[in-house]
């Protein structure tokens, strides 16, 4: 059997799509070799119509690491580690912000694998930006200020209280997951474990400010950066069909949810990949 990879790059930066790659047997040793060394260059892969249970996900993630639970979204019945993003009128999506998934925790996510259930018809794509692109691209000057710095992330900016008060248990389990989750650091610049290569590591779901700087300045620098690695040159976009794929490098990258479909319904699947501690290295 061939288990050579199709890989097609879908811009210079950030994208690539996987063919010939069954999902839903176990991959093989060489296999998942070459979708991983994929991943590390291409920072998010796609692919089309490859159906996958709750378990062939999970088992699909445990591949790349330990798998994360989250505080707050519901799961699919009988697999905690899938995540169901169910979003529709009467529970409107709240993911339509560049953000780097989970990265309250002191170990965020190396990464994520993201599977279509249920799309619209139109809209509902999701946009992927490449932080290392977007930190390559600053001047000289700007990137050895940013090296070195550290900003807050904080769950409740992505997760205020007064969207989690619709039952006493939904309110409480915010409550448990905000006591849980304190503001932390972690490094502006982000050194990638593997590849060494620096990306900005800062994003307007979760982080809050600039410590070292005084408010004034940490407000002007993180609102240029978020403006900044929006730029569509930095960017992949990718227009959903059921059953689509998709596996990102979380520690790299951030991404954005269209959030022009309703009132139709769109359903997604994440399995989420714990990571290591951030770290900035010089290069």
């Amino acid at each position: 059997m061939n288990e050579r990879l199709v890989i097609t790059a879908l811009g210079p930066y950030i994208g690539a799509r996987i063919d010939n790659l069954d999902l839903s047997r176990p991959l093989s040793d060489g296999q998942f070799e070459q979708l991983w060394h994929a991943l590390i260059r291409h920072q998010v892969l796609f692919l089309r119509d490859r159906p996958l249970t709750p378990v062939q996900q999970r088992a699909l993630a445990a591949r790349f690491g330990d798998l994360h639970i989250h505080p707050v979204y519901p799961h699919a019945e009988g697999v905690e580690e899938i995540i169901v993003l169910d979003t529709h009128n009467g529970n409107p999506p709240d993911n339509d912000n560049w953000h780097t998934d989970v990265t309250f925790i002191d170990t965020p996510p190396a990464g994520a694998i993201l599977a279509a259930k249920q799309v619209p018809e139109h809209g509902g794509d999701t946009l992927w930006a490449s932080g290392t692109a977007a930190f390559a691209a600053l001047s000289p000057p700007l990137r050895t200020l940013l090296s070195g710095l550290q900003a807050e992330h904080d769950f409740t900016k992505s997760f205020p209280e007064y969207k989690h008060r619709a039952t006493p248990e939904e309110h409480a389990r915010w409550r448990q997951a905000a006591a849980n989750h304190p503001p932390l650091l972690h490094p502006v610049v982000r050194t990638h474990p593997v590849s060494g290569i620096q990306a900005l590591f800062v994003n307007e779901g979760f982080t809050t400010r600039i410590v070292d700087l005084a408010p004034k300045e940490s407000d002007a620098l993180l609102g240029f950066l978020f403006a900044h690695i929006n730029k569509p040159e930095f960017q992949v976009r990718w227009r959903w069909r059921a059953n689509d794929v998709a596996i990102w490098d979380n520690r790299v990258t951030q991404h954005y949810a269209n959030a022009d479909y309703l009132p139709a319904r769109r359903i997604m699947h994440r399995a989420t990949i714990l990571g290591d501690k951030p770290f900035y290295r010089p290069s």
